[in-house]
Parts: C-alpha cells; structure tokens; sequence
C-alpha cells in the first residue's frame, strides 16, 4: 500500500488503548504457549458469510468496493457479502442509530484516512463502548476508507485490499518480527540533525539537507504521534497472540513509506509488489486463516481441541478455575471446525 500523503492510517487513540487492554488480558489467560487460542478468536468462523454494510456514498462507490475485494474471497474459505440487492443495484446500509447488528465490517468514507478494527474485533462490544464514532458496536464505524467519495487515492483498489485484509485479521507487513524493517528504519534523527518545519507544521530536510528520524517526523503534522504511538503502529510485533509467515515485500499489507524512513537504498523493508494486487503470499496467508480443504480444517480442529485441554476444559466445554470464561467462549469456534468437517469442505 503506497502513501500518497501522510498521515498515516491509524485508529483513534481511545480505541487503540481499549484494544491494548483487552488484549494483556487475553495474553495473561492463555499464559503457557496458548497462541493459537488468540490468534484463532480473532478471525472469523471458516466458511462464515460477513456482511458488509455502508454508511455513506453512493451504488457506484460502494460496486467498486465491493468488487476489488474479490481477489480475497477468491483465495479464502469466507464470503463477503455487501446485501446487494438484484435488479436494484443497491447495495446494504447501516446507520449511527442502529441498535442491531446490521453488518459485521461497516464501512464509512467520512472520516479522516484509511482504517480498520481487526478481524472479530469489528464485532467486539468492549472497543468503543463509552461512545464514539469508531468501534464494534451497531452504530460505530469498523472500516474506513476517507476521501473516497470526493477523492480516491491513484491505487484505491490496493488500499480496499489493504483494509478489508485488516477486517478479516491481517496485520501489517513491516511489523512482522520475520521481517527486516525494525532494523532498516531510520528511528532516530541523524547526528547534527536541526529541528526544521514547514509552515504547515510538518517537520522537514534542516539547511544541511538531513532528514529527521521517523520519531520526529511523526510528531510533527499532521499525525503528531508520541513516540509510544510510533512503537504501536510501526515497531516489530513478537507477540505470542500472533502467527507471523514468511516477510512478504510483495503483500498489499507492506507500506511504501519515504525514502528517508530507511537506512538503505533500495531497502528490504520495501515492497516490491505492485501495491494493487494480492501477491502468492497474501493468498497462502488467506488460505491458512480460512483453508478450503478437509485436512486443513482438520488440523485446526486438532489444535483447537488441544488448547481446549490446555485450559482444562472438559468434553461438555465446561473449563475449570484456570480455563475461565476464555475457554468458555472458545468452545463454539471449536464446534464450527467440527461442523465444517461434518459438511465436507473442499
């Protein structure tokens, strides 16, 4: 995904921390190698169909968004399903009263910049629960992609892909700890370095033409990032909530970022992809969160019954002290693998 401008995408700071807490409490009860538990609830059930809603823009608009996410679908085990209604050429809507759930990705154009919640937390009530215009509740914004409806972005289908990536549990590319990016980018200002801005706010090349580092830069306008936003958003995630496969400099996950933001040229932090199209490993990535075949699923409810028995659950899904509601809350994933084995995927 290529940056025409800055800022960068990022989801409200509220959001951000109430995600952070959620998820020092997932990592404490699944305590003991219990990654896959994590990883799994945070995608949605195999072969589930996720509606798609909008709240804003128009049928064009909301075609075109629908189509680039066909090179998704194609590649996973998982329909998206934007209500388009035949002969009609309309397409569903939510709104900012909804007390149901009309869609689990709700899509907007009106908010500043490109985002989207993660996976199953567009649908998780705890992010954005004291109010908001972002969060998993009916009324609150899940996915969001600005200045569409006035002004898409040269290469918008790869920032469609991008985001709709993200709803379906995709994280970012250059935060793989696979990866070579946490030692590729320029974090701090070179030596010499003096504080230079531009009348817009934005900090800049000083008279010596050095460029500042990527802390400063995403102080200034118009992000105005603390460095502990810097660490969340673009710092090498190895955590053991996630499954990092092989770094992809060819993923519509990996940002195109300024030169000056890596310490070499060309980079291996760069992408090398087309930013548009899916690469061969954003499609393996799809097809091992939703796979398509018997024996992947297979193996997954394998592992899922493993974690269960970790966490002291019994054959009735009942966890003991050291399982709690965690366990509870797993048991149906692991009754949606067996259910699909029992239908015949393929």
């Amino acid at each position: 995904m290529e940056l025409e401008s800055l800022p960068l995408e990022s989801l409200p700071d509220e959001v951000v921390a109430q995600i952070e807490v959620r998820d020092r409490w997932r990592r404490a009860q699944a305590a003991g190698g219990l990654e896959f538990l994590i990883t799994d609830i945070g995608r949605w059930p195999l072969g589930k169909t996720v509606r798609v809603a909008f709240l804003d823009g128009n049928a064009q608009l909301h075609a075109d968004v629908a189509g680039a996410t066909k090179q998704i679908t194609d590649a996973c085990n998982l329909t998206l399903d934007f209500g388009q209604s035949n002969g009609a050429g309309t397409f569903r809507r939510w709104t900012e009263a909804d007390n149901d759930l009309v869609a689990e990705i709700r899509v907007s154009f009106d908010l500043p910049g490109f985002f989207s919640l993660v996976g199953t937390d567009s649908t998780d009530g705890a992010i954005g629960a004291g109010g908001g215009p972002v969060g998993g509740n009916p009324g609150q914004r899940s996915l969001n992609l600005g200045r569409f409806e006035s002004n898409r972005p040269a290469r918008w289908e790869g920032t469609v892909r991008h985001e709709f990536l993200h709803a379906l549990g995709f994280h970012h590319s250059h935060q793989n700890m696979r990866g070579t990016c946490e030692g590729e980018f320029n974090w701090e200002d070179p030596p010499g370095y003096m504080l230079t801005q531009d009348p817009t706010g934005a900090f800049v090349a000083d008279a010596q033409g050095r460029q500042p580092g990527i802390y400063t830069f995403l102080a200034g306008e118009p992000n105005k990032w603390p460095r502990a936003k810097v660490d969340h958003n673009l710092r090498t995630v190895d955590s053991p909530d996630l499954v990092a496969g092989p770094f992809d400099t060819k993923s519509v996950m990996l940002y195109r970022f300024p030169a000056f933001f890596y310490k070499s040229t060309p980079s291996s932090c760069a992408p090398a992809g087309d930013g548009q199209n899916l690469s061969d490993g954003d499609k393996r990535g799809l097809d091992l969160l939703y796979p398509h075949t018997r024996g992947a699923v297979a193996d997954r409810q394998a592992r899922a019954d493993a974690v269960l028995e970790s966490l002291g659950a019994g054959p009735e899904g009942i966890p003991d002290a050291n399982g709690g509601s965690l366990a509870e809350a797993y048991r149906s994933r692991v009754e949606e693998l067996a259910a699909a084995q029992a239908a015949g995927v393929h």
